[in-house]
């Protein structure tokens, strides 16, 4: 008895084990459900013109002001905060595609290099989401905005770069995507972030931060 016993403490541990992670797993899936169907709304409500720029990507993308930085352009923010290139790629068709976009602004992969993801695995998640926008918007540039160097994260400045270098021979490769290195203006004189760039948490970008990043970015926004 005793060992029947303990052979079904164990299987139920064993059960109950699988059930945690499966549900885990279903909780992270659809972890962004609720911020892309908020967007679903607002494109119900009024939907955005065909044609313009769509900004895609996590926080950095999320808190940047738009309409004040890029007053004279169509510009959509389609950032939601904590995401990662995969999430992106996920949510292409609903948070891309489907605005039939002439430039896509890109900020994606800081999350994933802080949760540990490598720079290869970076890379590839960047290409494909370069190579299925491209698939259904063949005539549509791509704008990568660099990993930035921050001071939180700068313990994983090696890994970012290399990411970031592999991100840029891939777009010296392809015209229709294009590299803005938002790295060297954001280092200062003794070769560390420059803190007036960054709010308190040394993640997100300061007004200076976002100044800097949009004078990068506007020469970019163009496709002819």
């Amino acid at each position: 008895m005793r060992i029947y016993a303990a052979f079904r403490i164990v299987a139920l541990l064993i059960a109950s084990h699988i059930f945690l992670d499966a549900s885990f797993g279903m909780a992270e899936e659809g972890r962004w459900e609720s911020a892309i169907q908020a967007f679903e709304k607002q494109d119900a409500e009024q939907a955005p013109p065909k044609n313009g720029i769509v900004f895609v990507g996590s926080s950095s993308i999320r808190k940047w002001d738009l309409k004040k930085w890029f007053p004279d352009r169509n510009v959509l923010n389609r950032g939601f905060g904590g995401s990662e290139v995969s999430d992106s790629l996920e949510f292409a068709d609903r948070i891309i595609v489907k605005y039939e976009p002439r430039v896509v602004v890109v900020y994606a992969g800081d999350n994933d290099i802080g949760h540990d993801k490598t720079p290869q695995r970076v890379f590839d998640d960047v290409k494909q989401l370069v190579e299925l926008i491209h698939s259904k918007l063949p005539k549509t540039k791509i704008v990568y905005i660099a990993i930035k160097p921050s001071i939180k994260r700068w313990a994983l400045i090696a890994q970012v770069r290399e990411a970031n270098r592999l991100i840029a021979e891939l777009a010296s490769k392809d015209e229709r995507l294009e590299f803005v290195d938002v790295d060297k203006p954001m280092i200062g004189e003794d070769g560390m972030p420059r803190k007036e760039l960054f709010v308190e948490d040394g993640l997100h970008l300061s007004e200076e931060g976002y100044a800097i990043w949009t004078s990068l970015v506007r020469p970019h926004l163009t496709n002819e």
